[in-house]
């Protein structure tokens, strides 16, 4: 069934949704992001798998056109003159191969959730189908729209802390420490909804991610010790993983949901022969730099020090809290900005910069190697 209205859009790129229904966190933090720049207008959504409740959703919404399922969405959103350009799929990570399969070959851009997929053999096949199709592909790991991580990734590339050596990067959360009966935790630690990986699905591809984004490193291997503290739960809630990078630095990765006391507590530091920097998500307008041998140095979002990979995406004047819902916007912003671009066929600016497909595609080959990798009483595996 598809009710609706006609729409307005003044020129924004028409949004369509997947999943994000009525009761659904990650669903409305993508529709802030959405707006937040003005570029979007989020037109159509099939907004969950019971269509009395993707039609309510859609209703309490406002939208245009509301669908049953992603598929007839899909085929009559590119039939139409006015359908939607891109479509934003938020539903649990067993969804994602098959619904942005839809769009992807009906020339529809699609911006996905991360992880990419739930296992290995659907990412590869998303792949074939972005790359077989002239439609952007966009994931949204969106801690890497933070100003702060791009002043830190830019540092990096000019070489401010030298050859990097060794980094760490962590996750922890507590919100899993027991077993919990609401609907976030009964899909996420559910492997076939999931994916084999739980905690190093959900926040350690975050972790990894963020890692790789900033280093410009890639891993080579990998060694994982994971645990399910939480008794008969089917799934990791903890990690420890040893990295190996190619060139020889070295890493480490902890991300937990038993830990008491972490909210979200993601931090990174990076540590080369001339300086080391360090950053903490729960307080992300600030970068810790030091130079070997000198004093901490205490570069500020929009203040003194930033340069322009950080400045160009952000909003407010330094001391004005700016993070969660401002880096996933700073990815749709980009997200936009490519596909205005692809309108007129034309590249976009070169300091446009979002995750692709290939960074899903590692998220989900560092899941899969840590599973093998535990499996194996934590031997090392390749990540090739």
């Amino acid at each position: 069934m598809v009710t609706g209205r006609n729409e307005n859009l003044s020129g924004r790129i028409r949004l369509g949704m997947v999943g994000g229904g009525n009761d659904a966190f990650i669903g409305g933090v993508h529709r802030i992001a959405a707006r937040l720049d003005d570029k979007f207008e989020l037109v159509a959504g099939a907004l969950s798998s019971t269509p009395e409740k993707a039609q309510a959703s859609g209703e309490a919404l406002g939208l245009a056109r509301i669908y049953d399922d992603f598929k007839q969405m899909a085929i009559r959103e590119a039939r139409l003159k006015s359908g939607i350009e891109a479509v934003s799929i938020v539903t649990p990570n067993h969804v994602h191969y098959a619904a942005a399969r839809e769009f992807l070959k009906r020339g529809i851009h699609v911006i996905c959730d991360k992880p990419l997929t739930s296992t290995l053999s659907d990412a590869k096949k998303l792949v074939k189908a972005a790359e077989s199709s002239d439609a952007l592909f966009i994931l949204t790991h969106n801690y890497t729209g933070y100003p702060m991580v791009r002043q830190a990734q830019e540092m990096v590339a000019n070489g401010d802390i030298g050859t990097i050596r060794v980094l760490q990067v962590e996750y922890p959360q507590d919100w899993l420490t027991e077993q919990q009966d609401f609907k976030q935790a009964e899909w996420r630690t559910d492997p076939e909804r999931s994916g084999a990986g739980g905690s190093t699905g959900d926040i350690g591809t975050h972790a990894y991610n963020l890692a790789c984004f900033v280093t410009g490193l890639e891993a080579e291997s990998l060694a994982a010790d994971l645990q399910a503290f939480v008794p008969g739960r089917p799934v990791d809630d903890n990690a420890h993983v040893m990295l190996r990078f190619k060139g020889g630095a070295r890493g480490m990765l902890w991300c937990s949901q038993v830990a008491p006391g972490n909210e979200n507590a993601l931090r990174l530091r990076v540590y080369g022969d001339k300086g080391g920097l360090e950053w903490a998500q729960e307080d992300p307008n600030y970068l810790w730099f030091t130079p070997y041998g000198e004093p901490k140095r205490l570069i500020t979002r929009n203040g003194a020090g930033a340069g322009d990979a950080a400045n160009r995406i952000s909003r407010v004047p330094p001391g004005h809290p700016e993070g969660y819902l401002e880096g996933f916007a700073n990815i749709y912003s980009e997200a936009a900005e490519a596909i205005q671009a692809h309108r007129n066929g034309k590249t976009p600016d070169a300091s446009v910069v979002y995750p692709t497909i290939q960074d899903g595609l590692s998220g989900v080959k560092f899941v899969g190697a840590c599973v093998q990798s535990a499996a194996r009483n934590s031997a090392w595996v390749k990540l090739d």
